[in-house]
């Protein structure tokens, strides 16, 4: 596990930032890819058979390519030693010391810079003050 310092953290932020907004964009757009599949779905249960097969096929193509990149994009994260833990809400958690023992910097988008730290197993509501 890569333990950060709270500089370390912070130099890395603007990378995850744009990680974190990317990721989110894929997400929406997997979802709203989703949403009008099961409308499809769900319409061909009622008659039997889709209008276009091809374009159902095409879209889900490209949903899987969406999700791929969304994977690429997370593994990136856990490379540089980062913890997603809420990607709706641009959670991040940076694995660091805190007097001598291992913590968590925690980040949100949004947050101009890391003010806060919490226990491995207290999570967001244990966010306290740096």
């Amino acid at each position: 596990m890569i333990l950060f310092t709270l500089e370390q953290a912070e130099a890395l932020l603007p990378q995850v930032r744009d990680e974190i907004l990317a990721m989110q964009a894929l997400k929406r757009e997997i979802d709203d890819l989703r949403g009008g599949l099961a409308q499809v779905v769900e319409k061909a249960t009622g008659n039997g058979h889709v209008r276009s097969e091809d374009a159902v096929a095409a879209q889900r193509r490209h949903a899987e390519r969406l999700v791929e990149q969304l994977n690429e994009r997370l593994a990136r994260l856990n490379a540089w030693g980062v913890e997603l833990k809420g990607l709706d809400e641009g959670l991040i958690d940076f694995p660091s010391e805190r007097e001598g023992r291992a913590v968590y910097l925690c980040w949100r988008l949004g947050e101009e810079r890391i003010a806060w730290w919490h226990e491995l197993d207290a999570g967001f509501a244990g966010r306290q003050p740096l």
